[in-house]
């Protein structure tokens, strides 16, 4: 298995209010993490990096044996976080009404657990094909299942940016949790919304298609949301799920 990310400010923002980070516990078991923060002047900064942070540190002394536990693990631990972000945002006026998204996947034997709350998703890219494995907890997708508007219409709503669900922002907390199987040569893909608002899945899939190292492809596809316009905060992390001899990679970046 290997790992690769990268977070990126975009063209247009000040400060990266993503953050992203890879853990492994006690069991060698990996857990990854893409927040996205929300908040005036660094307050989304602060929620995000909690997010990742005490999510991360909770893990290190974790194992499991099974994918039932390891997702009661997640809910609970999501709820601590959350509890400590909301807290935090009482605490101090500047950090009032911060919160995050967050998306996390964390592999027991051999399957992925995905938490998900927000608008940051999860993929998967299987035989060529990009498939997208979290539901976006936004306003613009209510209205996608209603009918209101179509997922092209959807793309450039001026409403795109409304959540109905993150984490920091009060003490109630409905997180998605889903279990997938893998499979040899599958690769992960987690990302905040600055990748998906510039680019679309067809466009990801074949930058995912290139035979180039990891690495590569997490910078090609960065760099594919920056010259689309780069209007945001943009962060990417793939694991591959390829067999092989060495260690993972590990990064953790935030320009």
């Amino acid at each position: 298995m290997q790992i690769a990310f990268k977070s990126d400010r975009g063209k247009n923002r000040a400060i990266n209010q993503d953050y992203v980070s890879y853990f492994v516990n006690e069991a060698q078991q990996p857990l990854m993490i893409v927040c996205d923060g929300m908040g005036g002047h660094k307050a989304g900064d602060v929620a995000s990096e909690m997010g990742v942070s005490h999510l991360g540190a909770a893990w290190k002394g974790s194992r499991f044996t099974s994918s039932e536990e390891l997702s009661r693990w997640l809910i609970a631990n999501i709820q601590r976080v959350n509890d400590l972000v909301f807290q935090k945002s009482l605490d101090y006026s500047d950090l009032d009404g911060m919160g995050t998204t967050l998306v996390a996947a964390a592999v027991v034997g051999k399957e992925v657990i995905i938490a998900n709350i927000g608008d940051s998703r999860a993929y998967v890219y299987r035989n060529y094909k990009l498939r997208q494995i979290t539901e976006d907890h936004s306003l613009v997708n209510e209205f996608i299942k209603s009918g209101e508007i179509t997922p092209e219409e959807a793309q450039h709503h001026p409403r795109k940016n409304i959540l109905t669900r993150s984490l920091g922002v009060s003490r109630k907390l409905d997180i998605d949790i889903l279990a997938m199987p893998l499979v040899q040569g599958d690769l992960l893909l987690l990302c905040s919304d600055g990748l998906t608002n510039m680019t679309d899945d067809e466009e990801i899939a074949q930058m995912l298609k290139e035979w180039l190292p990891l690495e590569e492809k997490v910078l090609s596809l960065v760099d594919k949301a920056n010259v689309a316009g780069g209007l945001d905060n943009i962060t990417v992390l793939l694991a591959d799920f390829t067999d092989r001899e060495g260690e993972p990679l590990w990064r953790q970046e935030r320009n």
